[in-house]
């Protein structure tokens, strides 16, 4: 019978990968706080953000709109329903202002 592995300590604030991979990749330069604005605001500061970066790879709308997704996906769970609401309504914001509507 093998041993049981101890488990990490809750890790500190600001050690998750994932806010590394959001702060330095080669995606977007965010504003701070912008995933907690109301959806237009969220979605115009998302395609400034991606308009302006340097460190983009791909067009505009699928930068943002990846950056948008990766914070959805890495809350996960943890999400409340009104939040995943307002996020897909910054996604049909994000696509009106860059002229992609469904």
């Amino acid at each position: 019978m093998a041993p049981k592995r101890n488990r990490t300590p809750k890790r500190a604030a600001g050690r998750y990968w994932s806010k590394r991979v959001a702060q330095t990749s080669d995606a977007l330069d965010l504003e701070k706080g912008v995933f907690k604005l109301p959806p237009k605001k969220m979605a115009s500061s998302l395609k400034r953000s991606a308009e302006t970066s340097s460190r983009r790879k791909s067009a505009p709308l699928r930068s943002a709109m990846s950056m948008l997704s990766f914070y959805e996906n890495r809350a996960g769970r943890k999400l409340p329903a009104s939040r995943k609401r307002q996020l897909a309504q910054a996604k049909q914001e994000l696509r009106k202002l860059f002229g992609k509507e469904r």
